[in-house]
């Protein structure tokens, strides 16, 4: 059986991806073949396109962090997963594909009746929102955050996640974003007319609890002018790299990309106030605690089910339009989750 998935072959921009047919994988000893119905399409994606992201992936790969499907056939050993279940799984690559095979211990259920696009939504872009918001930061009711990027995937989980837990929340985002970041419960602040740490302290006072930066670099100590006494910066994404609409890249971007924040992190341990830059990595924490993402994922599916959240979709883009769904995100002004419709109908 022939079946398409998209390949990288070299660094660049998002003329590199190319869509191939191919025979369909098997299963090996305790692996499931997972028919792909949507997979997330996010920033790591393109960091990854570019050799950008931190997370090194040898080339030729198949992009695609997130993904949900129906276990299609499992393989020697793997007994728990029946065919025909609807799961999700975080492959970190691999997943714009029609069909993936993944260790039985990848997958988590999926609930029934649940839109795949919403539940993929949860899989990359929520559990970073939820852990960085409960496992690092550690917030509590009546707290002040300050959300970068309020209007994007991760930022509109965030605001969701945060209303749920009581938070006074502000959010950058660009003036035709603000009715969005509104109505998910937050003050907007515009960071092209406006410089974020005047507003939150003149909106606040004294400033606010955490700041969840996925913009990088110099914005980070920016952050850390935002922050009251005590509080938080968690940082998760590199999003400066961004210009125009095309991913800046070589060796001086990967460095200043890794290497700033650390540095601004031990200016602030340094610092009066006892105010902290904390790093979050989403791949990193699933690898030294699986059992989280798990227990995570189920609570984040449970709440969808419940419709306690409901996650934004910017976009449902067939399989074999992976570059227009990365030129569209490169473009940065993308409200809410993208995802590449793999075997399920586009609507």
């Amino acid at each position: 059986m022939k079946s398409l998935r998209i390949i990288v072959r070299r660094h660049g921009g998002p003329e590199v991806l190319e869509t191939v047919e191919e025979e369909t994988p098997e299963p090996e000893r305790g692996e499931v073949r997972v028919r792909v119905l949507v997979a997330g399409v996010s920033f790591a994606d393109l960091l990854m396109r570019e050799g950008l992201h931190p997370e090194k992936t040898p080339l030729p790969f198949t992009p695609g962090w997130d993904i949900v499907g129906e276990v299609d056939k499992t393989g020697p050993d793997a007994s728990r997963a029946a065919v025909g279940q609807m799961v999700a799984a975080l492959p970190i690559h691999g997943g714009y594909a029609q069909y993936i095979c993944l260790p039985e211990s990848e997958i988590t259920p999926v609930p029934d009746g649940l839109d795949p696009a919403e539940a993929v939504s949860l899989v990359l872009n929520y559990i970073t929102a939820y852990q960085m918001m409960h496992r690092t930061a550690h917030v509590a009711p009546g707290q002040r955050v300050l959300i970068h990027g309020a209007a994007g995937g991760v930022g509109t989980a965030l605001l969701q996640l945060g209303r749920l837990a009581g938070l006074e929340m502000y959010g950058t985002a660009s003036l035709a974003t603000h009715q969005t970041v509104t109505s998910l419960g937050a003050t907007p602040i515009d960071y092209q007319k406006a410089d974020f740490v005047e507003e939150i302290h003149r909106l606040t006072g004294e400033g606010v609890d955490v700041v969840f930066d996925g913009v990088g670099e110099a914005n980070v100590w920016r952050s850390f002018q935002a922050l009251r006494p005590g509080g938080r910066v968690i940082v998760y994404g590199f999003t400066s790299f961004l210009r125009k609409g095309v991913l800046a890249g070589g060796l001086r971007y990967r460095f200043r990309g890794i290497v700033r924040p650390a540095w601004y992190a031990l200016r602030a341990l340094l610092s009066p106030g006892r105010r902290r830059i904390l790093p979050y990595s989403i791949q990193n924490v699933k690898r030294w605690n699986p059992a989280w993402f798990r227990e995570d994922l189920s609570a984040l599916l449970d709440l969808l089910r419940d419709g306690k959240i409901r996650p934004m979709i910017a976009g449902r883009i067939p399989l074999s339009e992976a570059r227009r769904a990365h030129e569209l995100l490169g473009q940065g002004s993308v409200k809410g989750k993208l995802v590449l419709v793999c075997n399920w109908p586009v609507s």
